[in-house]
């Protein structure tokens, strides 16, 4: 009987010690998403003609409500962009217009970046739109990863599969490749600068290239970021955007 408990514990650490590609999801979702959050941030956008700098405060709740106001350079200063649901509203102070973003125009650049307004939109929760297998383990930057292979199970998913690189100690997407319907990769993002913030792991900067433009792609850069803060209703109104 002794043998027989010693087994099935050795055998129990052993599934706790290897994680299957859900749970592997489920915590790189625990460590990535939150009820919700303040992040300030700096977009450094690598264009044919140069580099643009772009800093920006970001109010979200869960994968519903997000807020953006753009704070410099003085071009872009009072922009600002509502998200309710699957709705998406940006306000420009130059011609004191509001204009909704809908259909294939959530597919288009924002200010020029590598990141469109679907990739600043779409923020579920990978397991609510994934199913994941494991493909294999690989090292990045000395830090050993599972290697994850994600297809989506939803119809409005903005990729439709994807290949990620989960650092096997923190959790945290360290590569990711982007595909279209047809196989074709469309962007690659690179994760670093990790830190530990609030009992959680999160990536400080961001590195995205589309690999069908020019230029040496999109940094973005997290300044400071808080969860779980009390974010006042209104900021979540079409009335917000012109304070």
């Amino acid at each position: 009987m002794n043998t027989l408990l010693m087994l099935f514990f050795s055998f129990s650490t052993l599934l706790q010690g290897n994680p299957d590609a859900d749970e592997i999801l489920e915590r790189v979702d625990q460590n990535m998403s939150s009820k919700n959050r303040v992040v300030e941030s700096t977009m450094i956008i690598h264009g044919r003609r140069g580099s643009r700098t772009i800093t920006s405060r970001t109010y979200s709740v869960g994968d519903t409500k997000s807020f953006t106001e753009y704070l410099s350079p003085p071009r872009e200063q009072g922009t600002k962009m509502l998200k309710l649901e699957e709705q998406l509203w940006i306000y420009s102070p130059d011609s004191d217009r509001t204009i909704q973003i809908s259909g294939h125009m959530l597919r288009q650049s924002v200010m020029g970046s590598d990141l469109s307004y679907e990739d600043m939109m779409d923020d579920r929760k990978l397991q609510e739109v994934y199913n994941a297998e494991i493909t294999g383990e690989t090292s990045i930057e000395g830090r050993i990863c599972y290697q994850l292979q994600l297809n989506a199970k939803v119809d409005d998913a903005s990729y439709e599969s994807r290949k990620l690189w989960i650092d096997k100690e923190r959790y945290i997407p360290l590569k990711q490749e982007l595909y279209a319907k047809g196989g074709q990769l469309l962007k690659r993002i690179t994760l670093s600068e990790i830190e530990r913030i609030e009992g959680r792991w999160f990536p400080m900067k961001m590195v995205y290239k589309d690999v069908l433009k020019e230029g040496e792609g999109t940094e973005f850069m997290v300044n400071s970021i808080r969860f779980n803060q009390d974010i006042p209703e209104y900021i979540f109104t079409k009335a917000a955007l012109r304070r």
